[in-house]
């Protein structure tokens, strides 16, 4: 993928909005800041990337979608609309997407990470799940999350029965942000950090931009050759970050 700015446009990037938790009436206010945020940055935005988890749980039937979000999803057709790229990039709160974005939006829907030219930056993204060492009782998980035959059971659900479910776990097994995403644990034990500074053995980039750790960071990697992003979130954060095409900014949106 290949973005040239426009004079006086800018990339903007966020994460981890996991709306819906920990109840849709709780979440509504962060949804409305959300929105708010959205109306900011119209004017100056050229692309979007939404880098997952924008609901804490999302499935797709064939005919149904989940209820609610009717505001969010009408701001984010408007932006679409005006002529403003956006890219939505699966997390694992909101991997069963199939193709609502995409017919409904015109939004193009990433499963995997992808690298990104921007006005001669070279970019990784990813919401970052899955990568990098360790977690393997996650990535055993993902497995079985992803697996054709077990997204066909699941389908065979009533949504009512399992949206229940489905919402019951994703909120008590703290997959919103756990207490392990309060501290910065480390350059090396940090899952997301290693997996760059491997990257950065074999190939050369200027800006690794991730989701999924809801940590807000910034750090130098390659003595200051590249730079590592973790976007943060907008449960407890509200951060986001924003490419003038010259430097990456993470901000957060009052």
């Amino acid at each position: 993928m290949h973005i040239i700015l426009e004079e006086n446009k800018k990339v903007y990037f966020a994460s981890d909005q996991h709306f819906g938790a920990p109840t849709p009436k709780k979440s509504k206010p962060r949804e409305e800041r959300f929105i708010r945020w959205l109306d900011e940055i119209k004017t100056d935005c050229q692309v979007l990337f939404l880098m997952g988890d924008l609901f804490d749980f999302w499935h797709e039937w064939k005919f149904v979608v989940p209820k609610g979000y009717i505001r969010l999803l009408g701001k984010i057709a408007e932006l679409k609309d005006s002529g403003i790229d956006i890219y939505f990039f699966v997390g694992n709160h909101d991997l069963w997407m199939r193709d609502y974005f995409q017919t409904e939006l015109g939004i193009p829907v990433f499963f995997q990470k992808q690298i990104c030219d921007i006005s001669g930056k070279k970019f990784l993204l990813a919401h970052g799940d899955g990568l990098g060492p360790g977690d393997k009782g996650y990535k055993r998980m993902k497995k079985v999350f992803t697996n054709p035959f077990c997204q066909w059971l699941f389908r065979w659900l009533h949504p009512d029965i399992a949206m229940r479910i489905a919402t019951y776990l994703s909120t008590k097994n703290k997959l919103i942000s756990g207490e392990e995403d309060k501290e910065f644990l480390g350059e090396d034990k940090e899952y997301l950090i290693l997996y760059s500074n491997k990257k950065l053995e074999t190939e050369d980039f200027d800006y690794f931009v991730y989701g999924h750790r809801h940590l807000p960071m910034v750090l130098d990697l390659k003595g200051g050759a590249a730079k590592y992003i973790n976007l943060g979130d907008w449960i407890s954060y509200f951060t986001y970050g924003v490419f003038d095409g010259k430097a990456f900014h993470l901000k957060t949106f009052e």
